[in-house]
């Protein structure tokens, strides 16, 4: 195979993809066909959770795996195999398993690969999702959608005019059959005007990866969520799951935040900050509350709680999902675990976890809109709520106000400074 350079790579294959775009019913026409074949692009441990579960929860077989690391490589490959053998399907190929910093290409390149996971560290998210939408394959992109205003804009408009394919990101809340009920509810009122609400994502630390051969590169990448410049902090990468769950359920993004955040809880070892505190205002004269934590050996929990003129909504991981006031309602997920009664019903099986679904529920909605043509684009809302996570970063980091435009015409871009081709061998 023949490698071009990137621009070279998605001019021509964009180009191409004008002539070679078939109707569903075409391409997975026949007996031998049937079978997405997919791709992945970061096989760490996010990559191989959501592809084990697209792979359980459908038919789908996995051709073909690219990573920067050798190791990351030989160590998803033996799981990728044998979620291919349980279906009948041969091994991944090795010609098929691509390393080092052009890895990304040659994989979309692939004329094997129907759809392409994007698992890797969100500052390459741009990059891969404009050659992903270039190569014409569905992707599924793991949030954020990137993790600067200018990764968002590349993103916004690289995808603006996609018809032919899906485009999802891995915002999974989404799709928890619990938070589906709530926020319909939401929706038709059952909670009044909202007027305020409080978000948190209270989260434990994560080990520091780190040997002493180990170049200072390799060591930014392997710990990635300690470095704002690789990962763009705890708020795009856990705490904007709940800005997205906000946004969904208002039906609106941020005009304007306010914050502060600091290092505080951690030990040192990279830049990101460990805690934020920001209060964002929505139209309407909504005020919303958002705190974040991301240090200690302790996870606590994480929340979305609406307050309206006829009720309270409130959402958790793992403290039930339920509405108090006028239309009272509950989903039936747990709101006590550690109580007798609670117990028995864990024994009964009831579910603990509101997000019991998502992942099977998000991973299936992909690849059943591929085989049906009925395809999902999910850009928009992506990248919006990325934005409001950049939003409260920028008024954290600056501790000034700072409204949407500003934030919009800042055009915030961030270079990691990272020298990749010191990893192809």
């Amino acid at each position: 195979m023949i490698l071009t350079d990137r621009r070279t790579f998605i001019k021509g294959a964009a180009a191409l993809s004008a002539f070679t775009v078939l109707s569903p019913a075409t391409v997975f026409g026949t007996r031998a066909n049937s079978a997405i074949r997919v791709g992945i692009i970061g096989c760490g441990n996010r990559g191989t959770s959501v592809i084990t579960a697209m792979s359980k929860q459908t038919g789908i077989q996995v051709v073909a795996m690219a990573d920067l690391f050798l190791d990351k490589l030989d160590q998803a490959k033996p799981k990728l195999d044998a979620l291919n053998a349980a279906k009948g399907f041969p091994a991944i190929p090795a010609s098929h398993c691509y390393q080092g910093s052009k890895a990304f290409m040659r994989l979309l390149d692939n004329k094997d690969v129907d759809a392409v996971i994007i698992s890797s560290p969100a500052y390459t998210h741009p990059e891969f999702v404009e050659a992903a939408i270039a190569a014409n394959k569905h992707f599924y992109c793991e949030k954020p959608a990137a993790m600067d205003v200018a990764g968002c804009k590349r993103i916004a408009a690289a995808g603006k005019d996609i018809k032919d394919r899906s485009a999802v990101f891995g915002f999974q809340i989404r799709y928890a059959s619990p938070y589906v009920q709530l926020t319909k509810r939401i929706h038709e009122g059952a909670i009044g005007d909202i007027i305020n609400a409080q978000l948190y994502y209270f989260s434990s630390g994560l080990p520091i990866i780190q040997t002493p051969d180990m170049s200072f590169d390799e060591v930014r990448i392997r710990n990635q969520f300690f470095f704002r410049d690789l990962s763009g902090g705890i708020l795009l990468d856990q705490g904007v799951h709940m800005l997205d769950v906000c946004n969904w359920a208002l039906k609106l993004h941020p005009i304007s935040a306010i914050g502060m955040a600091g290092h505080s809880g951690g030990d040192g070892f990279g830049d990101a900050f460990k805690n934020y505190q920001v209060i964002y205002k929505y139209p309407q004269d909504i005020s919303v509350s958002f705190h974040s934590t991301q240090f200690g050996g302790t996870f606590g929990d994480v929340c979305a709680r609406f307050i309206g003129t006829k009720g309270i909504a409130v959402a958790t991981y793992s403290g039930g999902v339920y509405i108090n006031g006028e239309n009272a309602w509950d989903s039936g997920i747990l709101r006590e675990s550690n109580s007798p009664a609670s117990l028995e019903q864990q024994a009964a099986g009831v579910f603990t976890s509101s997000l019991h679904d998502s992942n099977e529920n998000k991973v299936t909605s992909f690849i059943k809109s591929i085989e049906s043509g009925s395809f999902l684009n999910e850009i928009d809302q992506a990248v919006n709520s990325t934005l409001t996570a950049i939003l409260g970063r920028q008024a954290a980091t600056t501790q000034k106000p700072v409204t949407w435009n500003e934030m919009l015409f800042s055009n915030e871009s961030i270079d990691p400074m990272l020298d990749l081709e010191q990893f192809d061998s």
